[in-house]
């Protein structure tokens, strides 16, 4: 199969292309850092150095011509920011792109979007692909959300190109750029201290990023499976956050640190003082109220549909993901 990767310098991207070269497929790799894009080029991919927000027509096309099946893995994925930042990326590019493919006949677009469009500021077990929140946490989400919908468009307008929607649950592993490198920053800042809302006992589901590879493989092959469709994606382990900590930081890591507990409306309010001041200086805050939330309730996805209709489950299990984590940062230097 000949695959086209978005995204593919960083995170999910990174490990789908590595993933598919190792299966021995082609695959023409796109993202913006050209260090990344030469190490892809030496283990055999394809690699366009390019912004999809500037790129033309043009662009779009000739990243198209050379395959039957898109991963669109890019995004702009933070917890704060101005709406015309996701807008663009979120919205604009994927909406381009999902046309394109269209237009052209690609045989599919798999397209990662996020089961943040369930939360809302509650705790939730065994969410259904069909639930939405009454009102978006933060930009991110909203336009995730808008980008769905111009998906579902393409679905009505193009019937020869099957769209497909996966809505994995806390991405990690290897390249990640989001969830660990953040709770290992944290760390180095308070010398060792984790404060946590409910002293990390909330329930809830996360996803190795290998699992999510596979589960965008088996969308990209299931012949049962229609047009528009829509997955949650986890490894199917829910857990309460403090056990999943100690088991990468304390286990496997030997990271001495303590959890402190906070009460959730406290920082619940020193989150929105430090996005009011963020509006000020357009720097991220080192907190959000979206970020406090996630910490402090309850998710978990239900996974019939991925499991009854996808065909997934998940390669690796929970403790074999941590292992394969903690062992790449090490080896990267990270800890």
């Amino acid at each position: 199969m000949r695959f086209l990767v978005t995204g593919a310098t960083s995170g999910l991207g990174r490990n789908a292309v590595e993933w598919l070269l190792k299966e021995g497929h082609c695959v023409h790799a796109t993202g913006r850092n050209k260090e990344v894009g030469k190490h892809l080029v030496k283990l055999g991919a394809k690699f366009t150095e390019l912004d999809l927000v500037t790129a033309t027509d043009v662009d779009y096309n000739f990243l198209l011509s050379d395959c039957d099946t898109v991963w669109h893995c890019a995004a702009l994925s933070s917890p704060w920011g101005k709406y015309s930042w996701f807008y663009q990326i979120n919205v604009l590019v994927t909406s381009r792109l999902a046309v394109c493919c269209g237009k052209l006949g690609i045989k599919r677009f798999v397209h990662v979007s996020t089961p943040s469009i369930y939360f809302d500021f509650r705790s939730h077990q065994n969410i259904t692909e069909h639930y939405r929140a009454k009102h978006f946490a933060n930009n991110y989400v909203i336009t995730k959300y808008e980008a769905e919908k111009c998906i579902q468009e393409c679905v009505k307008s193009y019937p020869d190109t099957i769209y497909l929607i996966l809505r994995p649950r806390g991405i990690f592993g290897p390249h990640d750029r989001v969830i660990i490198p953040r709770i290992l920053a944290l760390l180095k800042r308070t010398k060792g201290s984790l404060y946590l809302p409910g002293g990390g006992q909330s329930y809830i589901d996360l996803t190795f990023v290998l699992n999510v590879v596979y589960a965008l493989y088996l969308a990209s092959i299931n012949q049962n499976i229609k047009s528009g469709d829509i997955f949650n994606i986890t490894n199917q382990q829910p857990c309460h956050l403090k056990d999943l900590l100690k088991a990468l930081l304390s286990d496997r890591l030997h990271i001495n640190y303590k959890i402190r507990t906070l009460p959730y409306q406290f920082l619940y309010g020193v989150a929105t003082m430090l996005e009011g001041l963020a509006k000020l200086t357009n720097k991220e805050p080192t907190l959000t109220r979206y970020s406090i939330g996630t910490l402090y309730f309850d998710m978990t996805l239900s996974q019939e549909h991925a499991i009854k209709h996808l065909g997934y489950k998940p390669k690796y299990n929970l403790n074999e993901s941590i292992d394969i984590t903690a062992n790449w940062l090490q080896q990267n230097g990270m800890v």
